[in-house]
């Protein structure tokens, strides 16, 4: 009798001894799962798996004119990179280019004009071998919809009641001034009545809403609102002293981490993909080729 309660013991004992080994087999098991499943979620969260882009936010200083054409690329672009916000400011060429020397946040400067470019890049302010020349465009004239002005090109503008000129440190107050020199009306028409804008978006909303009676615009400008204006005429690129060319910089910008300038230089390089030709197209801006 003690050797069968003697070899029961014996049996309870291995059995608990099993169990308990099997038990711990499952709680380390279930231990390291839990811990892998966590460390993946911390990783995760923390932006440190292979492929998870850091989010970030970049500051684009665009010329007014291209404010509609970039709206639409910044969401064609956020589709592939949604951690990236792309804030914009709008305004003319000569407006910021004077905020970028006042120490105005910005990371990507698309002007209508060279000229600012250039002249940014002579101060320091442009990222070594950044600049890309990318859009050309044409200045028009313009007058409301079917408004009857006796006004048929830029030789008789004179004959408008009074005129929508952009200021001359804007881009196309600039080409303008100079196809009315080279037209040799220039002290006629600067003794018109004229409203001077400060951008080419205000010039094109006076002649639309009838407050002046003609205008002068970039001809992607007029075509955004063509069925509330008409094109008079569209000036010859030979009244012009230089080409109007878009080129676009990345600027040196000392408050930007390593995720902002990066996105910076990834977007500069977007607006040459095929994408953004197409919408800049459409947009009726021709684009530059080298």
């Amino acid at each position: 009798m003690k050797k069968i309660i003697a070899t029961f013991c014996t049996l309870s004992l291995l059995i608990g001894a099993l169990a308990g080994c099997s038990a711990t087999s499952e709680t380390q098991s279930t231990t390291s799962a839990d811990t892998s499943a966590e460390e993946t979620t911390a990783e995760t969260a923390g932006g440190s798996t292979a492929g998870t882009a850091e989010e970030t936010e970049i500051q684009v200083f665009i010329a007014a004119s291209l404010s509609e054409a970039m709206t639409e690329i910044a969401a064609e672009y956020n589709k592939e990179h949604p951690e990236v916000t792309i804030t914009y400011n709008a305004d003319s060429s000569g407006t910021l280019m004077q905020q970028i020397e006042e120490g105005f946040e910005c990371d990507l400067f698309f002007s209508a004009s060279t000229d600012e470019v250039d002249e940014l890049n002579e101060q320091g302010y442009v990222m070594d071998g950044s600049i890309k020349q990318l859009l050309e465009n044409s200045v028009v004239l313009i007058s409301a919809k079917d408004s009857g002005t006796a006004v048929t090109g830029f030789e008789n503008i004179t004959d408008a009641a009074n005129l929508a000129l952009a200021g001359e440190s804007v881009p196309v107050g600039k080409y303008s001034r100079e196809i009315f020199t080279n037209l040799g009306i220039y002290d006629d028409v600067m003794s018109m009545e004229i409203n001077e804008c400060k951008n080419v978006t205000a010039v094109k909303e006076a002649v639309k809403e009838g407050a002046n009676e003609v205008g002068t615009v970039y001809y992607s400008d007029a075509y955004s609102v063509k069925d509330d204006v008409d094109i008079i005429a569209s000036a010859d690129s030979s009244l012009l002293d230089t080409p109007i060319i878009y080129p676009a910089a990345l600027i040196k910008n000392d408050q930007a981490d390593e995720a902002q300038t990066a996105a910076a230089e990834a977007f500069l390089e977007y607006l040459s993909s095929d994408t953004a030709k197409q919408i800049f197209s459409d947009y009726m801006f021709i684009i530059h080729e080298e």
